[in-house]
C-alpha cells in the first residue's frame, strides 16, 4: 500500500481536530502511566471526554492510534532538529544527528516508551507503518540518500559503500541500539547511563560513515541539510492530521 489510510477530504471541522487533539493527548498520557498493553481504546476515550465509537471513526486500531501518536512526537522532533542543525552546524553530521535524536528520544515520554520500552510494541508500530504510511516511508528514505549525497559530495562521509547500502547500514545501526534498548536485561549487555549510551551511537555511526573532510565542513552544509528535512517535517505534520480525520 503506498498512501495513507485515510483518503484526503476537505479539512476537518475545528472541533473535531481539537477533540482529536485531546484524544492524542489522553493516548499518550495512559501510555506513560500504564504502559502500552494495558491501554485500551476505552481508556483513552474516557480520559478524552469522548465516546470509543468517537475514536473508532478515526483510527481503526489501538496500534493505528498509537502510531499517530508518535508520528505526532517524531514531527516535534525533526522540526527541533532541523532548527538545531542551524543553530549548531555540526549536528548535520549524521553521527552527531543519530546520537542527539536517540537523547532527544529519551526526553520525550512518549517516544521513549514506545521506542525504547518494548521491542515487540516497536514491531507492532514499524508493521502498521508499512501497512500505512508508504508514501511518507519512501520520503523518509529519499531525503536520507539525498543527504548522504549531499555529505559525500563534500567530503564528510566516505564514499566506499553505495549510498542506499549506506542508508541501509546506518538505520541498522541507529535502530539496533532502540531494539537492544528494549530488550530484556538478563544476558543483554545496555550501559545503564543513557548519556553514555548515545556516546556509543556517535561512535558508531562515525567509524560506518566518517569521511575524510574535517568535521568543521558541517558549516558549508548545515542550511542545505536542515531545508532537506523541512518537506519531510511537512509531510509528517500533514499524515498525523490525516489520520486523525
Amino acid at each position: 500500500m503506498t498512501g495513507s489510510v485515510n483518503p484526503v477530504t476537505a479539512a476537518p471541522p475545528a472541533g473535531d481536530t481539537a477533540r482529536m487533539e485531546r484524544v492524542l493527548d489522553a493516548a499518550g498520557e495512559l501510555l506513560v502511566r500504564q504502559g502500552y498493553r494495558r491501554v485500551t481504546i476505552e481508556d483513552v476515550a474516557r480520559r478524552a471526554g469522548v465516546g470509543k465509537g468517537t475514536v473508532y471513526l478515526h483510527v481503526r486500531t489501538k496500534d493505528a492510534l498509537f502510531l499517530t501518536v508518535l508520528l505526532r512526537a517524531q514531527r516535534r522532533m525533526l522540526a527541533d532538529l532541523a532548527d538545531r542543525i542551524l543553530a549548531e552546524p555540526a549536528v548535520a553530521l549524521p553521527w552527531r544527528m543519530s546520537r542527539l535524536m536517540y537523547e532527544r528520544m529519551l526526553g520525550d515520554d512518549v517516544a521513549r516508551v514506545l521506542y525504547l520500552g518494548d521491542v515487540e510494541v516497536l514491531g507492532r508500530l514499524v508493521h502498521e507503518a508499512a501497512e500505512t504510511l508508504g508514501e511518507l516511508a519512501a520520503q523518509r528514505n529519499d531525503v536520507s540518500r539525498r543527504y548522504l549525497r549531499l555529505l559525500r559530495e563534500a567530503g564528510l562521509v566516505a564514499d566506499d559503500l553505495d549510498v542506499d547500502e549506506q542508508v541501509h547500514s546506518w538505520a541498522a545501526v541507529t535502530y539496533g541500539f532502540f531494539v537492544l534498548g528494549g530488550l530484556p536485561q538478563s544476558g543483554t549487555f545496555v550501559p545503564a547511563d543513557s548519556g553514555r549510551r548515545g556516546e556509543l551511537i556517535e561512535h558508531a555511526v562515525r567509524r560506518l560513515l566518517a569521511g575524510p573532510a574535517p568535521e568543521s565542513g558541517a558549516a558549508r552544509v548545515a542550511a542545505e541539510v536542515a531545508a532537506l528535512y523541512r518537506p519531510l517535517i511537512d509531510h509528517i505534520d500533514t499524515e498525523w492530521r490525516r489520520r486523525v480525520r
